[in-house]
């Protein structure tokens, strides 16, 4: 496990919160986070058809545009009474012409459930896979994933995607009805970090 020894990373990613949530996570690290659209990096296309896959592509290009190691997350939700749908289409399933749906998402996923009569509780997982790659090619992988059950109808109006309908394991609450870093602390993409500040920052 390669351990970073700079003092610059890389976040490849043009999501604003994403940024300070991972910021936020190597303050204590003295690691200084600067995102893509900072450096005025594209946002390359996402050809994979894996979590991995789409966050190799990011941190890839990332670092090799760059010369600065790179940090790259490709997350969604698979809910197992879709076979794993949608999986790496997650944000795919909320476009529209003219931006993002995630109620139109989350009311296609519920309809697609009742559709099949699949039983109940709906199972399903958040996942999140972070790459680390550094201009020479070398990088390290971490999943995370956070287990728990789709509910219906919506609630809460906190979080964002599918969050009103992802209630966690052992809560019962959704994470749209959570504090923002109650969710943080034991989502899917916490399960990843950990990981990852055990492999190569520790």
């Amino acid at each position: 496990m390669r351990k970073f020894t700079g003092d610059t990373l890389l976040v490849a990613t043009h999501n604003a919160g994403k940024l300070e949530e991972i910021a936020h996570l190597l303050r204590p690290y003295g690691i200084s986070v600067v995102g893509a659209a900072e450096r005025d990096l594209p946002a390359p296309e996402e050809t994979e058809t894996s979590f991995v896959g789409n966050a190799r592509i990011k941190a890839q290009a990332a670092a090799k545009a760059t010369g600065l190691p790179a940090l790259s997350d490709d997350s969604g939700i698979e809910i197992d009474g879709l076979d794993g749908a949608p999986g790496v289409y997650t944000a795919d399933w909320a476009e529209t012409p003219s931006g993002r749906d995630f109620v139109m998402a989350m009311t296609r996923a519920h309809d697609m459930l009742l559709a099949r009569n699949a039983p109940r509780p709906w199972t399903a997982r958040f996942c999140c896979t972070l790459v680390l790659a550094w201009p020479d090619g070398h990088e390290e992988v971490f999943p995370g994933t956070i287990e728990g059950q789709i509910v219906w109808p919506m609630r809460g109006n906190k979080g964002h995607g599918y969050d009103p309908i992802f209630q966690p394991a052992g809560n019962d609450v959704t994470f749209a009805e959570m504090d923002r870093w109650e969710k943080n602390r034991m989502s899917h993409r916490a399960d990843a970090f950990s990981k990852l500040v055990q492999g190569c920052f520790d």
